[in-house]
């Protein structure tokens, strides 16, 4: 992997007009980490609208970790040898990203930021007119120069790994057809993102791919409620009882990508990606 160990100090300072330009927490920080990185991807950016609001709105992991991940494992792809050290390298990363965002917010929950639930008129209602988005905007606004750090922190360890290295989320994605670089750029949600345990990282993956899919038929709208991604979502809790968090459908936690590693290569949650591969 190249050594990169140059640190941005000062960062990114247009959070907020990034985010009412582009109209989701997602989409902005995938499009701020590209920025820095150098290399934007506009049709996987806007496609990224669907993790907004904790993965279609459904109040889980914040968008803005969802898309910085995307970004993160884009650029791990970009600077690695072969995939299993990129997967490796994106999982740090996002790690690395996740500390900042929690350190910041004390949760990475969407809910617990925004306290709005998104299914419900009334409650987005509140949300407007009490102005508590504008937490979300002021939240871009500064977090976004410690997320560059954070992930440039993550890319730039070195890594040493012997064996390769597998993410449910990359491996869905594989199974739906993505090239590899879309395959690297999920990997980052492993195990409930960044290995956290939180809400699937396979589901993101797979909602995210049918999403990139309705893009690519319909150009420039955004996919936020796009019918693809609403099949994926509805499959996925059929097959998982409703379960959404990782360390329930798993029943386990992953201390470190070994571990994860293992999981799958022993089919590990195996019926759950084939569904969501054919959903």
């Amino acid at each position: 992997m190249e050594s990169d160990s140059t640190i941005i100090k000062k960062g990114p300072k247009d959070g907020k007009k990034v985010f009412r330009k582009l109209g989701t927490c997602s989409r902005t920080f995938f499009y701020i980490l590209n920025r820095e990185f150098g290399h934007l991807k506009e049709r996987e950016e806007r496609a990224s609208d669907v993790l907004a609001g904790g993965i279609m709105q459904k109040g889980h992991q914040c968008g803005m970790l969802w898309g910085a991940s995307l970004a993160a494992g884009a650029e791990a792809y970009r600077k690695c040898k072969n995939n299993s050290l990129a997967i490796d390298v994106a999982i740090n990363a996002t790690q690395k990203i996740m500390k900042s965002f929690a350190e910041r917010e004390k949760t990475i929950n969407c809910r617990e930021i925004t306290h709005c639930n998104f299914s419900s008129k009334l409650s987005m209602a509140k949300y407007f007119f009490s102005g508590r988005f504008l937490h979300c905007f002021n939240l871009a606004e500064k977090w976004a120069p410690d997320a560059v750090n954070s992930a440039i922190d993550g890319l730039s360890t070195h890594s040493s790994i012997s064996k390769p290295r597998y993410s449910c989320a990359t491996e869905v994605a594989r199974k739906m057809g993505a090239t590899d670089a879309q395959m690297i750029m999920v990997s980052g949600f492993a195990g409930g993102l960044g290995l956290s345990g939180a809400a699937c990282g396979a589901l993101a993956a797979a909602v995210w791919m049918k999403s990139l899919l309705w893009c690519k038929e319909i150009e420039k709208k955004s996919p936020m409620k796009n019918p693809y991604s609403k099949r994926t979502l509805r499959i996925f809790n059929e097959t998982s009882n409703s379960k959404i968090l990782c360390s329930e459908i798993t029943g386990k936690t992953f201390n470190n990508i070994e571990e994860h590693t293992n999981f799958i290569e022993n089919d590990g949650c195996n019926k759950l990606i084939e569904a969501l591969a054919k959903s």
